[in-house]
């Protein structure tokens, strides 16, 4: 079996995998492409997860995940630009390590409502105020700070960004190759203005990377883990991949799962189903091979 060669494996997808494992899966399954997420790689060290990355041959595609730097000024918040401050050195690392066709992103979730906080305004500010601390430096490496909005419903616990539209005016003052956007499918499927925020998005060379999961209802009690594959739900893959395509996004597509059904499945079968279900799905609607 061969997969789609823009179509990366976000590494979340085989959650309980460990990096060697979850590089075996996909490329037993065809993939050019992985998406690093951090916890793997602390693993086995930065020196030891990106030799074996060198050594499988695939491309890097981005890097998850950074952020949570919406707490007031204090030790937590110095504490958590630190380790994004880490994870900007990760990235770089990673993405040298990768075949021909990687890219630095660094994926950045915002962070929730601080404990016992109702001050919406003041967090998103913050989420600004760290963009510029950690700016420079990701300039410095030559990475990408993708900022990540998530669904609505993760807003008071896990990111304060919500659409793609926030997302980009809080990008708008740096340079678009140091802090960019990633479009999920599962995060903005819903929103009225999606097309017209992916079409700015095009426009402000700030598509730093291209997600797809699919959402499917009832949602389970733990709505961090309603995702599906492609194609098992409600979200329209051949609108929004062909809104991001003409913008003239050409890089790996990640499929990012979070539910514990497939992450509990051998990592194998996950890999196959994962790209016989984005063949399908989203594949069809992407301009280049």
């Amino acid at each position: 079996m061969t997969a789609h060669p823009r179509l990366s494996m976000n590494q979340a997808t085989l959650k309980k995998a460990t990096l060697a494992e979850a590089i075996a899966a996909v490329q037993g399954a065809g993939y050019e492409a992985i998406g690093t997420w951090r916890e793997p790689v602390q693993e086995v060290g930065l020196d030891e997860a990106t030799r074996m990355i060198a050594d499988s041959g695939l491309r890097v595609s981005t890097h998850c995940r950074a952020g949570f730097f919406t707490m007031p000024d204090g030790p937590a918040r110095s504490a958590s630009l630190d380790d994004n401050r880490r994870a900007i050195e990760e990235t770089a690392a990673l993405a040298a390590a990768g075949a021909p066709g990687s890219r630095a992103v660094l994926v950045l979730v915002a962070g929730g409502l601080p404990e016992g906080s109702r001050d919406l305004v003041g967090a998103r500010a913050r989420v600004a105020d760290a963009l510029a601390a950690l700016a420079p430096e990701a300039a410095a490496a030559g990475v990408t700070l993708a900022i990540e909005p998530l669904h609505p419903m993760y807003c008071s616990d896990r990111a304060v960004v919500s659409t793609l539209g926030q997302a980009l005016d809080l990008a708008a003052p740096f340079d678009p190759s140091v802090v960019g956007a990633a479009v999920d499918t599962f995060h903005i499927w819903w929103d009225p203005a999606v097309l017209e925020q992916i079409a700015r998005a095009g426009r402000e060379g700030r598509i730093a990377t291209y997600q797809v999961c699919d959402w499917a209802t009832p949602l389970p009690a733990d709505v961090l883990l309603g995702r599906h594959y492609t194609g098992d739900g409600v979200i329209d893959f051949a609108s929004l991949t062909a809104a991001v395509e003409a913008t003239g996004y050409d890089g790996d597509v990640e499929v990012e799962i979070f539910n514990e059904d497939i992450w509990a499945a051998p990592y194998d079968e996950v890999a196959r189903r994962t790209a016989e279900s984005f063949g399908a799905a989203v594949a069809p609607h992407l301009a280049t091979p």
